[in-house]
């Protein structure tokens, strides 16, 4: 009886141990799917603040017509004609303001906020992702002789310390080109103040 007992003990350990591992098991597949889940839902976040970026360009923006006949890509101003963007928070808070004309595209934040240059919005974003890889784009097709040299793309962070001063982008190319910088930097500044931003 008592060897009966034993080996009923020694199978239900058995099964315990089995059970054990399968919950352990289970668990760990558990927080890895959550984990899965929550990078993307994370990404689906950064996407539809991109699109609502890109539908309220079109929604308070006026549509910006291309003229008829094709016009080389040269950034140099032929006439003084500006246009002036505020770049606002979703709550309706302004924080810098664009300067755009032939020239270029200019951005100061407001002098009551500071936002931080080595943020990874503008760093590893709207430079690694955005001004590099069309400053590069552009590189090639003047090694080509499709684009003029002067005519490449560049770019300058104007910084006082731990405080964004300026962005001066030069030769940003043609209205495609320009509508696509102008979300990247609306959502870039953003999500600086968001992350680092203060109103000092």
């Amino acid at each position: 009886m008592c060897s009966i007992m034993l080996r009923r003990q020694c199978f239900l350990s058995a099964q315990d141990q089995q059970l054990t591992k399968k919950l352990a098991e289970m668990k760990s597949f558990l927080e890895r799917r959550i984990k899965e889940q929550e990078e993307e839902v994370n990404s689906f976040r950064t996407f539809l603040e991109v699109v609502d970026s890109l539908l309220a360009e079109r929604s308070f923006r006026p549509v910006e017509i291309p003229p008829s006949t094709p016009t080389p890509r040269i950034s140099k101003p032929t006439s003084a004609s500006s246009d002036s963007v505020p770049i606002m928070t979703s709550d309706g808070l302004r924080i810098a303001s664009m300067l755009i004309d032939q020239a270029g595209v200019h951005v100061t934040p407001e002098p009551e906020v500071k936002l931080d240059p080595n943020s990874p919005p503008l760093r590893s974003f709207l430079v690694g992702k955005v001004l590099e890889p069309m400053q590069v784009k552009d590189k090639e097709a003047a090694s080509t002789g499709v684009l003029s040299p002067e005519s490449i793309l560049s770019y300058n962070l104007e910084q006082d310390g731990d405080r964004l001063k300026a962005i001066h982008i030069q030769n940003y190319g043609d209205d495609r080109r320009l509508l696509e910088l102008k979300n990247a930097i609306r959502w870039t500044l953003r999500r600086m103040y968001e992350k680092t931003g203060a109103k000092k």
